[in-house]
Order: structure tokens, then sequence, then C-alpha cells
């Protein structure tokens, strides 16, 4: 038989895992950038591990040679998102890419799984280039909620404490659990707009904030009326402790020009 070189083998996987999770995750600071809400809350990923692989190979009677062509989860990245509604629009961007290729869609969302699994499944052929050349790969994607994540996680470890045999009345509980999660994801996509609001108004402050402090700082640098500087810092901490998000704006624009005046807005 021929020998299996894992190490080697196992490269591309981890480079494939890494690639996407870094234009996954580029889509969430992009839109928070443009101020925009992101249906991606955080990107995960993992390379299977050798075990966990010839485990898998085993059950499915997967021969050694065949196995890189049979089993298609050996790069797996998560996507997390906040509400159900989300979903769907990362599997509608993922569709979109020209970057990989869709081999198969599983949705257990709308077809739970008996242990009360919820999640949506991409398989996706990607090339990734590595220093002993090119190859093309098949890598699962997980698309799913905080709390369907959460679930998951509790009920992978228990399939491996119990070797998949858990007993009913715990695996009972966990149906139970599912379901609670799910009502969850209901409640929460009910006062979604309103979520989505909040936190869009936290993001704007948050980046009003940064600006007024990187003004102040630049302009430190540029006059010599350190007094003057020194009473728009007081200014700010003033605006900041009474939190009116209308006052700082203004108080910010204002900056804005000043700053403009000295040419101190490009100064790092």
């Amino acid at each position: 038989m021929e020998i299996q070189l894992w190490r080697e083998i196992l490269i591309p996987y981890q480079q494939a895992v890494q690639e996407l999770k870094v234009k996954f995750s580029s889509i969430v600071h992009e839109n928070r950038r443009l101020g925009q809400y992101s249906p991606i809350e955080y990107v995960t990923g993992r390379v299977k591990k050798i075990s966990n692989i010839l485990e898998k190979a085993k059950k499915k009677n997967i021969p050694i040679n065949r196995i890189e062509k049979e089993i298609d989860d050996i790069a797996g990245i998560r996507i997390l998102c906040q509400f159900v509604e989300d979903i769907d629009k990362v599997v509608d961007l993922i569709r979109s890419r020209t970057d990989m290729e869709i081999k198969d869609e599983k949705n257990y969302i709308s077809n739970t799984k008996d242990s009360g699994y919820r999640s949506y499944h991409i398989i996706v052929y990607y090339n990734v280039h590595t220093a002993l050349g090119a190859k093309r790969i098949q890598a699962e994607i997980q698309i799913r909620t905080l709390s369907m994540n959460f679930w998951a996680t509790i009920e992978h470890s228990l399939q491996y404490k119990y070797e998949h045999n858990i007993p009913y009345d715990i695996k009972k509980r966990l149906m139970n659990a599912a379901e609670a999660a799910f009502q969850l994801d209901q409640e929460m996509s009910l006062i979604r707009n309103e979520i989505i609001r909040a936190q869009n108004l936290f993001q704007v402050k948050s980046s009003i904030i940064a600006d007024i402090l990187n003004n102040i700082q630049n302009l430190h640098k540029v006059t010599d009326n350190i007094k003057e500087v020194e009473q728009i810092q007081e200014e700010f901490y003033v605006l900041w402790e009474k939190g009116n998000f209308e006052q700082l704006d203004n108080f910010n624009k204002k900056l804005d020009m000043m700053a403009a005046g000295y040419k101190a807005q490009s100064l790092l």
C-alpha cells in the first residue's frame, strides 16, 4: 500500500481554511467600515484531525486511497450569524462567488435532523496554490446562528463522550434544548430590526468618538496653542459623559472643519 504522507496531504486544506477565513471575515470588516449591517457575525475554521479522518473513513467504508475524493469536510469553515434570516443572505453570497464552485447543499434548518441539529451546509470546490503546487480540494461551509452553534457544540461533545450512543434521557433533553434554541432564534427575529438599529447606532457612535480623538491628537501635533487643544479635549469628555449622540456628532463636524483648516485630518 502506498505510504500516506499526511503532513503533505493536509497542507492544501490548512491553506484553504486560512484563505476562506480571511475572505469571509473581510466581509464583516468591510460592512462595519461602511457602517452597514453584516449578515456574518464571525468566522471560524479547522482542518479535520487525522484520527477523525480515519475514523470517518472506517465508518463509511472508504478506502484510504479515496479519502480525499469521498470525505468532503477535511477542510471546514463555520460562519456564524445573529439571525436565521441572515443565513439565506450568506448562502446567496456564496452562490454568487466566482472563487469557489458549489458541489452540494444541505438545508438542516428546513429539514431538521432527528437529533434536533440545525445548520446549513455547503460543499465547495476551492483551488489553492501551495509550495507543493496547485490543487483543487473540497471544503465544507457550515452556516448557522449563534444559538444553533451553541447547541451543536454541546451535542458534538456528548456524541464523542458516549461514542455516538447518547443515553435516551440525555438525547431527549438535547432535543428539548434544540427546540428552545430555535424558539430563541424566532424571538430574536421578531425584534431583529430594533436590534440592528441599536447595533448600527453603537457602531456609528464608536466611529465618531474615534474620529474626535484622532482629530484631537492630530491638532496637538500641528498647533502651538496647547491650551486650546486641552479645552477641546475637556469639552469632548463633558459631551461623552452626557452620552448625547447628536451633540457628539455636531462636535465631531466642527472639529473636522477645524482640523481641515490646520490640514491635520490626514496625519497619522
